[in-house]
Formats: structure tokens, C-alpha cells, sequence
């Protein structure tokens, strides 16, 4: 997900990770995006944010987001994660 600022990135994280939607979150400062908006090309400077957390709290984290989000279309995709640490992967699924 991308947010305007890094102030609405940091509020969005926090938000979800309070209430344990998320187990945790990266945010990236100062991303260059380049996207269609309106018919026309267009770019930004935004935040990116690395929402890690299990799918079955994607609903929840969607609903939310689109509450507390300035965008009016954010960014919400979900990959799936096909391997990794099992150590890291267990605490992720503690974390919730």
C-alpha cells in the first residue's frame, strides 16, 4: 500500500498493528510512483507501506484502510508468500 505522507503511513501501521490486524509493517519513505490517474499520466512522491499479516485478517485490514485512507482508490493487494524462514513465518503467525 502507498500513502501521501509518511505521517499517514506511520498512523496507518500503527493502527494495525495496535489492534493485531497486522504482526508488522514496513514503511519505505520517498517512493517515486508513475501511474494513470484520470486519463492522463501522473507521478508522486509517496510512502510505501509492507503490511505483513494472514489473509484472514485481509477483510478486516481492507475495511479499515478504506476508512482511514486520504486516497479515494488506495493501493490494497494481497501476495501470497510461497516460502521463507519457517522460524520467521511462525513468529508471524504468533504476532496475530
Amino acid at each position: 500500500m502507498t500513502t501521501a505522507t509518511e505521517d499517514e503511513a506511520r498512523r496507518i501501521a500503527e493502527i494495525l498493528v495496535n489492534q493485531r490486524k497486522a504482526a508488522c509493517v514496513n514503511i519505505v519513505p520517498r517512493v517515486n510512483s508513475l501511474f494513470w490517474w484520470e486519463g492522463k499520466l501522473d507521478s508522486a512522491q509517496e510512502s510505501l507501506l509492507i503490511i505483513k499479516a494472514r489473509s484472514s485478517k485481509l477483510k478486516e485490514i481492507t475495511e479499515l484502510v478504506k476508512k482511514t485512507h486520504s486516497y479515494e482508490v488506495p493501493e490494497i493487494i494481497a501476495l501470497p508468500i510461497i516460502g521463507g524462514s519457517e522460524d520467521y513465518l511462525r513468529r508471524l503467525k504468533g504476532s496475530q
